[in-house]
């Protein structure tokens, strides 16, 4: 039973958002830790993120099992979400996306790295995940169970993000607000990076940039500012 309005009309927000900012496009899904049981979480059924409302939000227990099933669809893939939840206590919230500037770093073997300070938050290293390591070329490439779910969460490791051979990316993060806005800047530094890649050798952000930037960047200041300033860009009130 979804109970929590203010919460989980964030959790609407951030679908239209990362939708309206390209990052998510028919496909592609959101979570939330559920504020008030850890072992559970919220999303919504099978829908193009851009047409998610709050009726469309279903609650699942870390295995992928509905709660309270009332007969929706819900997403395929939901099992990358309730993975990372399981193996990543402080995680409360996990985007998927195909954002088509990020995929190319996937294919390639060219790291995908921070160059651009409002990107720090992506951390400093975002590893690869290959379905076809452990599963073979058979698959769909989808993440389909907990064991692909749970393969995943271990590449992605301490990380706030990982890419997905020729599909798509991962996000993980201690809040909605932040896995959004890390979402939405980790499409932006792969697309300044290719290119500034195209035009020479870019200079990383270091270490000590990574760490005082995304301080900065997760304030309250400044985030509360990046999400009125997307609300009302996808044309919603804030939440």
């Amino acid at each position: 039973m979804i109970d929590r309005r203010t919460d989980f009309d964030r959790l609407v927000a951030a679908n239209r958002i990362l939708a309206h900012e390209d990052v998510v496009d028919a496909f592609g899904h959101v979570s939330l830790r559920h504020p008030d049981n850890p072992h559970r979480y919220v999303m919504s059924r099978s829908r193009a993120p851009e047409l998610v409302e709050f009726d469309d939000l279903m609650e699942f227990d870390l295995d992928g099992a509905v709660i309270n099933d009332q007969g929706q669809t819900p997403y395929g893939e939901r099992f990358i979400h309730g993975a990372i939840f399981e193996q990543r206590e402080e995680i409360m919230a996990v985007v998927h996306n195909h954002a088509y500037d990020v995929i190319p770093f996937g294919l390639t073997g060219t790291p995908l790295v921070p160059v651009i300070h409002t990107a720090a938050t992506i951390g400093e290293e975002i590893p690869v995940w290959d379905i076809r390591d452990k599963f073979g070329d058979a698959t769909d490439m989808l993440v389909r169970n907990m064991d692909q779910g749970r393969d995943l969460s271990e590449t992605l490791g301490e990380n706030s993000c990982a890419l997905m051979r020729g599909h798509g990316a991962v996000i993980a993060c201690k809040s909605l607000k932040e896995a959004v806005v890390t979402s939405i800047y980790l499409k932006i530094n792969a697309r300044i990076l290719t290119t500034a890649m195209a035009m020479g050798t870019p200079i990383q952000l270091s270490s000590g940039e990574i760490e005082s930037m995304s301080a900065t960047q997760l304030s309250p200041l400044a985030m509360d500012r990046m999400w009125e300033a997307f609300c009302r860009r996808a044309g919603l009130e804030v939440t």
